[in-house]
Order: C-alpha cells, then structure tokens, then sequence
C-alpha cells in the first residue's frame, strides 16, 4: 500500500506540470483531464507521508470539486437518474448522517448536568456568530441572492462531527464538544429554519415549517436510527422484546401505506395530517432501520468502522454534484466565496473563543467552543439546499466552505496540540477540572 501511495504522489506531481503545460497551450484536451488525475492521486498518495495523512480526506473533497469542475456534465444525469433529484439526496444524506450517528452514544447526552454551563455558552455562540456573520459577509460582497442565502444557511446549521474530531487532536476538552455537537443537533430543526426565515427571508422563500421538517428527516431520523442501534448493543432481554415489537408494527404501517393507503391520505387528509403521517412514516422506518443495521452489526462487528466512509462517499457525492450544477457561478464568484469562507470560519474561532473567555470559561474549553462555533455541518447545508431543488446556487456555499474548514480545522487543531494549556489553567470557575485526559478516555 506504502508503494502504491509514493507511485500516487509521483504521479500528482507530473499531472501538475501537465497541468500548466495545459493551462499555457490552452489546451483543454490536456489540463483538464490532467487536473483531475492530479487531484486524485494526491489524495491517494498523501497517505505516504505522515504528517499529511489528516489532509486525506479534505484532498478528496478537492478532487470532488475539481471533477465537477472540469466534467460537469458526467455529474449532472447518469442516463435516466438526475443526480440532483430531491428523493435520491434525501436518502444519501440520511445514510451519510446516519454514518455519523454510528458514532455517537446515548452516553453523549448524559453529562449535560454537568457540563451546562459551557454548553449552553456553546449553543448561543454557534447560533449567533456564524448566521450573524453570514449575514455581514453577504452585504459586504453583494453575492447573488441564492448564494448569499447559502452563506446564511450553512452558518445557521448545527456543528457536525468533526469539530469532535479536531478537538480530539487538539487535546481540549472533547466531553464538552460531544455534547455541544449532540445538542446542536437536537435544536437545529427549530433554530436552523427560524434563522433563516428571519435573516435570509428576502433572498429566497423559506417555508418555515418545510424546512424544520427536512431537518428532522435529514438529520434526527437517521441520527435516531444509529441512537437505536447503540441502545440494543446493552439493552436487556426485555427491552429488546419491547423494540422488536415496535419494529414489527412500524413494518406493517408502512406495509399498509404502500398497499395504498398513502394515496388515500393524500387525496381527503389535510395538510397538516399529511404532514404528521409522513413524519411518523420516517420514524417508523427508522425504527426498522435501526432494528435491521443492529442485526447486521451483530453478525459483522466492524461494520461500525467502515460506517464514516460511508459518509465520506456522501459528502463527496455533494460536493461534486453541487459543484457542477454551480460550475457557471463558481467561475463567476468562487474565488469571493472562497475568501468568505476564509473570513466566516476564522470568526468562528476567534469569536468562539474569546466570547467564551468573556463568559468566564477555562482556556480548554474556550479551544472547544472555538472548533463548535467555527466548524459548520456542510452535509445538513447540502442536503437542506437539495431539498429546495438550489443545490447549484443554494448549496454552492457548503462546497467551498466545507474543503476549507476541514484544512483551517487540521491547522488549528496541530497548533494547539502543541501548545497544551498548563495544568493549573484547567480548573472552571467553579473548581471542577475538565482535563484533556478526561476527554479523551470518553
């Protein structure tokens, strides 16, 4: 494999020089496969050199771009299948966030007594700083409507996974980030559409009880499938009974909607109704999904560790698709974008952390509130984007915010790995301690 990775990077680096050859003969026919050879074997081959191994996957997400880029058509319509259709991304951002589930514990949730405090420091922070901030920036540059709306979106959306992640490699306090990213999550059905109504309201039409409601599908149903499953892995003999039961009646529910039942709903039950039914319809197949993955978890226990390339897979399936479908407005304003995404993720930080040193919190946790704040979901931003049927001009922001913030977030986190807070800085206000070694034994 070691072999295989330095050939990959050898071969990175030769597509470059064909790259610019391309570029100076103006030669489409030359850079631009060149350019995607390039991106995917320095994904590949990044894997040879130690120190860059963390940066793998965000150089997938910039082959994703670049693919989109240089062949948008190939990743618009594979024959009869739009890649863009609203029924196809709802169900690759539930397994992408159920992926992600997969990692999370019903444990995540139990420390918020004590840890309330910087939690709810934390939850403010992120959904101030970042909408407020979106906001700024889209006046500042003067985006396109829709695109300044996707500003506005993926800085109201929760913070994802891997603001887990970089507080892990940071050593700061990772209890308090689960449980800020678990939080977040809950309150993003209600926050994320109220944000947007009242901030981004002019630039596109946002249908607030729509838009909570794609969120709970997007994120708390499949979230809630991988939560079950974690419940099962210590459940007892009777608590199993109980949920193998429900599951069973979920199965016939929706066995009795697809025997025609949803089409009589949809003809005489009012809106509302329709809208209750189909949300209980997802939770009931999440239930059975839940029930049906514990079992296949059972017999193949590493299923688990191969779930975030699942997710990985999603998310690069967004941002080519996205970046293709926007490939006219990325030529016209992607360099303004990037620049944003600049200015809008080192907010993040900056704000996060001092506002929470404000707040009184201990340098650790200030580092934690840092990554929470300026580390945005992407994934919920593409897939809510989707669902509006913008996923070129909406969901353009989550495409170049996203590479950035996993690169600025690697960066970040190594910096502060190596500049460990002392000791004695660990003590809250209150005299309780929220070691790094604390953190990470969770």
């Amino acid at each position: 494999m070691k072999s295989l990775n330095r050939i990959s990077l050898l071969i990175s680096g030769i597509a470059v020089i064909t790259v610019i050859a391309g570029i100076v003969l103006q030669n489409a026919n030359i850079f631009q496969p060149a350019s995607l050879i390039a991106a995917v074997t320095l994904a590949i081959g990044l894997g040879s050199v130690e120190s860059m191994k963390g940066y793998r996957y965000t150089a997938w997400i910039i082959a994703a771009v670049v693919a989109g880029m240089m062949y948008p058509q190939a990743f618009l319509r594979w024959g009869d299948i739009n890649l863009r259709d609203k029924t196809l991304i709802l169900v690759i951002i539930q397994l992408v966030m159920f992926g992600m589930g997969t990692h999370m514990s019903l444990r995540d949730f139990k420390g918020f007594a004590a840890t309330g405090k910087g939690v709810l420091i934390g939850l403010f922070c992120h959904f101030s700083i970042m909408p407020l901030m979106g906001l700024l920036l889209i006046n500042v540059f003067d985006f396109e409507p829709e695109i300044a709306a996707g500003i506005i979106l993926i800085g109201s959306c929760s913070s994802g996974l891997a603001s887990n992640v970089m507080v892990y490699l940071a050593r700061a306090n990772l209890v308090l980030s689960v449980i800020v990213t678990a939080m977040a999550t809950l309150v993003a059905p209600f926050l994320t559409p109220l944000l947007m109504k009242l901030l981004a309201g002019t630039l596109v039409e946002v249908n607030f009880i729509e838009m909570m409601m794609e969120i709970i599908k997007i994120v708390l149903v499949p979230i809630g499938a991988a939560l079950l499953h974690d419940f099962l892995k210590t459940a007892s003999s009777s608590q199993k009974k109980k949920i193998y039961t429900a599951g069973l009646a979920c199965a016939v529910w929706l066995a009795i909607l697809l025997s025609g039942l949803s089409g009589w709903i949809s003809a005489n039950a009012s809106v509302p109704m329709q809208q209750s039914l189909s949300m209980l319809s997802f939770f009931a197949g999440a239930i059975i999904a839940g029930i049906l993955y514990h079992q296949l978890y059972r017999r193949f226990p590493k299923i688990d560790s191969l779930m975030p390339y699942l997710s990985m897979f999603g998310i690069i399936y967004f941002t080519t698709v996205t970046t293709a479908a926007g490939r006219d407005n990325l030529l016209r304003v992607g360099f303004l974008l990037f620049v944003a995404s600049v200015i809008h993720n080192a907010a993040g930080y900056f704000f996060g952390y001092w506002l929470s040193r404000l707040f009184g919190m201990d340098k650790n946790s200030s580092r934690t509130i840092a990554f929470e704040v300026g580390l945005q979901n992407g994934g919920m931003a593409s897939g809510l984007a989707g669902a509006m049927g913008k996923l070129g001009t909406v969901g353009l922001a989550a495409a170049v915010f996203s590479p950035w913030m996993n690169i600025s977030g690697s960066l970040l986190a190594n910096y502060w790995r190596k500049r460990p807070v002392k000791e004695e800085e660990l003590f809250h206000s209150e005299g309780k301690v929220a070691s790094a070694g604390d953190a990470v034994s969770v």
